[in-house]
């Protein structure tokens, strides 16, 4: 119960830092991407904020012979690069640079009613089901045809 009041707790100070720093902001975001037209940088304020933020956070926790409520640190399942990873990222951030928005904001955007996130979140859902069925291939070899 603890974990879950936690878990909580950190997603609406995360919900709520997304909001006041715009990032739930379609337009916002659209034109923090658009560096060869009208660029709005105010966003990489919010990005360095959030890095300093996290840096100085995994600094003092990773001091810490455990987390305060789990057993160990969780540790990455997997480290290898596949068809299936640089195929999934290439279409978050194609994704991401023709609507705006990625999960976190468009989850917390939902407490301004807007549309597109319903829309968004539809197509997320569905496309997280659909990466199901690609199977998991190495990249190939560097100059291999």
């Amino acid at each position: 119960m603890t974990r879950s009041i936690a878990a909580a707790l950190a997603g609406i100070i995360f919900g709520i830092g997304l909001g006041v720093s715009q990032m739930v902001n379609p337009a916002k975001v659209l034109a923090f991407l658009d560096m060869a037209g009208d660029w709005d940088p105010s966003l990489a304020f919010v990005m360095g904020g959030a890095v300093a933020v996290s840096a100085i956070g995994f600094h003092l926790v990773l001091r810490r012979p455990r987390p305060l409520l789990a057993p160990e640190f969780p540790a990455p399942s997997g480290s290898s690069i596949d068809l299936r990873l640089v195929g999934g990222a290439a279409t978050f951030g194609i994704g991401w640079g023709l609507v705006g928005l990625c999960p976190g904001p468009a989850v917390a955007s939902l407490a301004y009613g807007q549309a597109e996130s319903v829309t968004f979140l539809a197509a997320l859902v569905l496309g997280m089901a659909l990466a199901r069925l690609v199977p998991r291939q190495p990249l190939p070899a560097a100059g291999a045809p």
